[in-house]
């Protein structure tokens, strides 16, 4: 009897098998050499895609891997599946003579509250990136794309004030059982997830300074390449000048009401000045 395949099921099917070599060779793939934690809607998809044209560097299988905070319950082994062979290094580092080191960008590592303590227990010298944005853009930006991928149907201002009831004793269940996730925890932390001195206070209790590079997200905008030197530098990669091309884009949605932008200003004066004096570095989003 001949045999049938639907053509439609081949890329599945495809898909699948890759998969399934990963995970069979995945004892002999490597771990990452550095991570960008995030934030989200602060410039790491463009950050990692101009990584990914550097020679020396090669990429996971998939940008955003989510194992240190969805995923961490499938283990090593299936977060060694997204890395390149151990083979593919020793084959690239023997032929040209250049250093290799692989790494992923899950922009939610940073504000997971499980996720600074599994990564330090995992891959505890790798090197981590983060990348800080005006909060009050951030909120706006982190609103619509929640309402373009259909999480969100309140309006910005609605949102904001259901913040607190949304999340609340959400992060005291997270940190009561590592198996629970929480889709409001994720999706409607507009303003919690601009409080980036309390989440890099909880990374540098785990991790030594020298290990964490933080990078203003409007710094990667004007001067991409400027920036791209920099980390380079903390990766220990050779300079490299990348393609640029119309940097991680412009806003595609209307302007922020005036009002609105005043009163999130307001709210994040405070923990702003706490960031700066935290870091001993003034990164003047009140200008």
């Amino acid at each position: 009897m001949k045999s049938y395949i639907n053509p439609k099921l081949v890329p599945t099917l495809q898909k699948r098998t890759r998969e399934a070599y990963r995970m069979a060779t995945a004892p002999f793939r490597l771990t990452p050499d550095f991570l960008i934690i995030g934030g989200n809607r602060c410039g790491t998809a463009a950050l990692y895609e101009y990584l990914c044209g550097h020679p020396c560097f090669a990429p996971s299988f998939h940008r955003e891997v989510h194992f240190f905070e969805r995923h961490f319950t499938k283990g090593l082994r299936w977060y060694r599946a997204h890395f390149p062979s151990r083979l593919y290094k020793y084959y690239i580092t023997r032929t040209t003579d250049k250093r290799f080191i692989t790494g992923e960008a899950t922009t939610y590592y940073i504000f997971h509250p499980h996720a600074p303590h599994r990564i330090k227990e995992v891959v505890p010298r790798a090197k981590l990136i983060a990348l800080l944005r005006n909060p009050v853009d951030r909120a706006y930006a982190q609103y619509h794309q929640k309402i373009r991928k259909g999480h969100e149907s309140l309006s910005f201002e609605a949102a904001i004030e259901a913040e607190p009831e949304r999340l609340k004793g959400e992060r005291e269940k997270m940190l009561a059982s590592e198996a629970y996730n929480s889709f409001n925890y994720r999706h409607y932390s507009y303003l919690a997830r601009g409080i980036y001195v309390d989440q890099l206070a909880h990374w540098l209790k785990l991790f030594p300074k020298e290990q964490l590079l933080i990078l203003r997200s409007e710094d990667l905008r004007a001067d991409p390449c400027g920036v791209l030197k920099g980390v380079l530098k903390f990766l220990e990669l050779p300079d490299w000048e990348p393609k640029v091309e119309n940097n991680y884009g412009q806003a595609e949605y209307p302007k922020m009401d005036p009002r609105m932008r005043k009163r999130l200003a307001e709210y994040f004066k405070p923990h702003n000045k706490r960031l700066y004096e935290f870091l001993g570095r003034d990164f003047g989003w009140e200008r």
